[in-house]
């Protein structure tokens, strides 16, 4: 009885330590189940064992299946915001930072095997979905006033010539991304889209 005795108290105090959940990392893990299988196709079975924890536990740390993909989507366009952010902070040429982010856009494009999740989510549920509609429209909003800075500089510069309206040129060179995103989509031709891509910039440079 003495030996049962000192095993429990030396193992029971050592299972708290073990049980552990890393919410950043077991979001990450959910994001590449959502981008591939899209919301409606992502069961919570995809989901938790993905995140290596049991439905239970994902209710009492973050939540339902919508709530866990709010997180997602936040965390998903905040990262690329961020990154944008650094990547065109000490760009010297507004023409040069617009040229840069076509072909980051065309390199995103025709290299995640999921395509862009903002862009999925959009099509999948921004047209009912208000808290993602609002998120969406955040990341869209920081995207559209990053090149429109850049677009005003390099027609300010006189680097841009084709036109003086910097909003309308804006509209145009963003939705340039959603057609390529559907092109790649059903063509998977990543010439076509560098061809595009590259037309687009030999435009803005005339």
């Amino acid at each position: 009885m003495k030996r049962l005795f000192q095993i429990n108290t030396i193992f029971v105090p050592d299972m708290p330590k073990n049980v552990k959940f890393d919410e950043v990392l077991a979001i990450s893990k959910a994001m590449d189940v959502f981008w591939k299988k899209g919301y409606s196709g992502a069961s919570m079975r995809d989901l938790t064992d993905a995140m290596g924890i049991n439905s239970s536990s994902l209710y009492n740390t973050i939540g339902d299946k919508h709530q866990l993909f709010v997180k997602c989507i936040k965390n998903y366009t905040e990262s690329r915001r961020d990154a944008a952010e650094k990547q065109f902070q000490n760009v010297a040429s507004p023409i040069n930072a617009i040229e840069q982010f076509i072909n980051g856009a065309v390199h995103s494009i025709t290299n995640e095997p999921n395509s862009c999740l903002a862009i999925k989510t959009t099509f999948e549920m921004a047209i009912d979905d208000l808290e993602v509609q609002k998120i969406l429209r955040s990341d869209s909003t920081f995207t559209y006033n990053l090149i429109l800075g850049f677009v005003e500089k390099a027609i300010g510069n006189n680097e841009i010539k084709i036109t003086n309206d910097a909003k309308m040129l804006t509209d145009y060179i963003i939705n340039n991304f959603t057609g390529w995103h559907e092109s790649f989509i059903i063509n998977q031709d990543k010439k076509r889209i560098k061809k595009m891509a590259q037309f687009l910039i030999e435009v803005l440079k005339q």
